[in-house]
């Protein structure tokens, strides 16, 4: 070990013996109070000492102040180096800084937020938005970038009508008249998220009797994504109005349990198309008339 080496590491006995010099220091720069007794002292360097002293203050916790000091080479003055509040190894620290990109979670907007897109986003790619050459540095078309600068456009004012007839206006009906559409990081992407809420290997779709591939409330979107997704419109199945995979799948398909239709009677059994009579009194040769009250005329004798 050299000399130098040595004498880095053994605190210089006249910026050690400092302690008024440091605390008072210490002091200045803290709340009345605050400063605590003194802990250790460290070298930093040749005649570089550093006094750490305790931090009462609540909300530091753990923290301690440290001040350095130093003094000139055959100097005998201690002077002050600077003044801060370090943490300790036990001290309350606030969790790591995160960038709001970062941080930003689904559902985090609100009514009037504004969401600023980066221009390299590798979610989106040049679109085509009916205009020759962009503004330099532009990521909108010149008129959607006149109504930004415009202070007092409305909402409703942001919409350009393209002339009849002309490739904008065929474009706007293709959806394409956009600076921006979603690229193929992209879609992947957003399919991986939209299939990973409502998909196949989503505990609701293991236990759903078919898949939506085949559910009658099942509606079609266009492009691409198409393919693999739609929209449930089920107002009771736990998916309603979202996007799933055609191969997600709930206990609400509309074949999963077709209720019966009622029963209808059968129809009555006719023998015969004619009326029968029911008179009011049962006639003789029925047999319902007593015996005692048939005349001779009635049994055959004269």
């Amino acid at each position: 070990m050299s000399a130098a080496t040595t004498r880095s590491r053994t605190p210089d006995r006249l910026c050690a013996e400092a302690v008024d010099l440091a605390r008072a220091a210490a002091e200045e720069a803290a709340a009345p109070g605050v400063v605590g007794e003194h802990l250790s002292v460290i070298a930093e360097g040749d005649r570089v000492v550093t006094h750490f002293f305790e931090c009462k203050d609540p909300g530091y916790r753990g923290w301690r102040w440290a001040v350095t000091v130093t003094r000139a080479s055959r100097a005998k003055n201690v002077t002050l180096d600077e003044t801060v509040l370090l943490p300790g190894d036990d001290a309350l620290l606030a969790p790591e800084w995160v960038p709001w990109s970062e941080r930003l979670r689904p559902g985090d907007m609100g009514p009037g937020d504004l969401l600023p897109t980066d221009a390299e986003d590798l979610r989106l790619e040049s679109g085509w938005s009916g205009e020759d050459a962009p503004p330099p540095n532009s990521v909108v078309s010149t008129e959607m970038a006149e109504l930004v600068e415009a202070e007092d456009a409305d909402v409703t004012d942001r919409t350009v009508v393209p002339v009849r007839g002309s490739i904008t206006s065929v474009a706007e009906e293709l959806g394409m008249r956009r600076a921006r559409v979603l690229s193929r990081y992209g879609l992947h992407s957003a399919a991986d998220r939209w299939d990973e809420a409502f998909g196949a290997k989503t505990p609701m779709a293991q236990a759903a009797p078919a898949s939506c591939v085949s559910c009658g409330f099942l509606v079609a979107i266009g492009g691409s994504l198409g393919q693999a997704f739609g929209v449930c419109a089920n107002e009771f199945g736990p998916a309603d109005g979202r996007l799933v995979s055609l191969s997600y799948g709930c206990g609400g398909h509309s074949e999963a349990a077709v209720m019966p239709k009622p029963l209808r009677p059968a129809p009555p059994v006719l023998d015969s198309m004619a009326s029968d009579e029911f008179p009011l009194r049962p006639s003789r040769d029925t047999g319902s008339v007593p015996a005692g009250d048939l005349t001779p005329a009635d049994l055959g004798h004269s």
